[in-house]
């Protein structure tokens, strides 16, 4: 007997393998869109990573000092190394991981050249109170931390200096009070560049916290030093050649073998850092 196919067997299982197909795409396509509201609405969470720490904590340092500043009903942690004469003072914005206690530990270096060190917790770092909402408050917070310090400085030279993330915070409040000094080390241009390049899938239009540190640096009119390590994957350098060609009075310090997290710990650093601040 001959075989017998029913002629409409192929097309239904056609028509079955689109739909299963649709299906899968829409389940996708869902997903994907719940993924783009949850970084739009949390991406906070991707940017900020704080350590909180107790609030009976204390940093056992003899001529560190702990300072509270108040911003609109929260309270921001900070320390504040003082020397009985000191040539100026460095405001230090540090990255985006950790706290005071994982960061301020290289006092002796600032002592040696003769500078205080102001270092402040963001929101929710440390001991400093609440979270990071927006990046307008995270820039009122900074400037509210500068004035609380600038003022005990008149006449001395002051120096706002930046690591990974805090350096386009530092470049926007260097374009605004227009220090002796800016320093930024590991920078990045924008947060755009930054997340098409670690989050390729994910549109930048998402993004709420832009952090453009090529537009501020445009407008500062001092001496600018960059520092980045040659073999930096988390943030490429080419992100401070970006910098040095918008601002023709930076020089760029390229720290062969450094990385991201280790280019403080390179000799060329702390000799370049150290000729900086003695200059000024």
């Amino acid at each position: 007997m001959p075989e017998v196919i029913d002629a409409n067997g192929g097309s239904g299982w056609r028509r079955a393998w689109r739909r299963a197909a649709l299906l899968a795409a829409v389940i996708a396509g869902g997903a994907y869109l719940a993924l783009l509201a949850w970084v739009y609405c949390c991406q906070e969470r991707l940017i900020f990573r704080p350590e909180p720490l107790p609030l009976a904590h204390r940093f056992v340092l003899d001529d560190v000092h702990e300072v509270s500043i108040d911003v609109g009903g929260e309270t921001l942690s900070a320390l504040h190394l003082q020397l009985p004469n000191p040539q100026g003072v460095v405001f230090f914005l540090h990255g985006n991981t950790g706290n005071l206690a994982t960061w301020f530990t290289h006092s002796d270096f600032y002592r040696a050249v003769n500078y205080d060190l102001f270092m402040l917790d963001y929101r929710g770092y440390g001991k400093s109170s609440g979270r990071i909402e927006s990046e307008a408050q995270l820039r009122a917070d900074v400037l509210a931390a500068w004035r609380t310090v600038e003022a005990q400085y008149v006449g001395k030279r002051k120096v706002i200096y930046g690591r990974s993330l805090g350096t386009a915070l530092a470049a926007g409040l260097a374009a605004e009070v227009q220090p002796d000094l800016t320093i930024l080390v590991s920078p990045y241009c924008d947060m755009a560049q930054l997340m098409a390049y670690h989050y390729p899938l994910l549109p930048t239009l998402l993004l709420r916290y832009p952090l453009e540190t090529c537009r501020d640096v445009v407008r500062l009119r001092m001496a600018l030093l960059i520092v980045h390590g040659e073999t930096d994957t988390l943030i490429p350098i080419r992100h401070s050649e970006q910098l040095l060609s918008v601002a023709p009075q930076a020089r760029l310090l390229r720290v062969a073998g450094a990385a991201h997290a280790d280019v403080h710990q390179f000799p060329a650093y702390t000799d370049e850092l150290r000729r900086a601040l003695k200059s000024l």
